[in-house]
């Protein structure tokens, strides 16, 4: 099994009335670096998000988006959230997954 790898998600549209039942904003973002549930994110969102994620953090690919990057949206039909995960990748340079905080 590959070692996983890091993965950003960051909130980058709401829509709808631009307004997330939860409170986040788009900018707001999470590190997922260790195989646990990210602190404060709607469980509903997670649920949308975790096929990408995990086949992001294990060297894999989605087949929309590009390489190290996709964009679900949490299936709350009228305040929908788009979120972008993105792999970071060893290479990317000291410290980037290290930039990240949680909303």
């Amino acid at each position: 099994m590959a070692r996983p790898v890091p993965v950003r998600i960051t909130i980058t549209e709401i829509m709808g009335t631009g307004i997330c039942s939860q409170g986040y904003r788009v900018g707001d973002s999470w590190l997922v670096e260790k195989n646990v549930t990210p602190t404060n994110l709607c469980m509903t969102a997670f649920n949308a998000l975790y096929p990408a994620l995990r086949t992001l953090r294990y060297g894999g690919e989605t087949p929309f988006g590009e390489k190290d990057v996709t964009h679900i949206g949490c299936p709350d039909v009228k305040h929908v959230v788009v979120f972008e995960l993105q792999r970071l990748r060893p290479d990317t340079g000291p410290g980037a997954a290290a930039d990240q905080a949680a909303p």
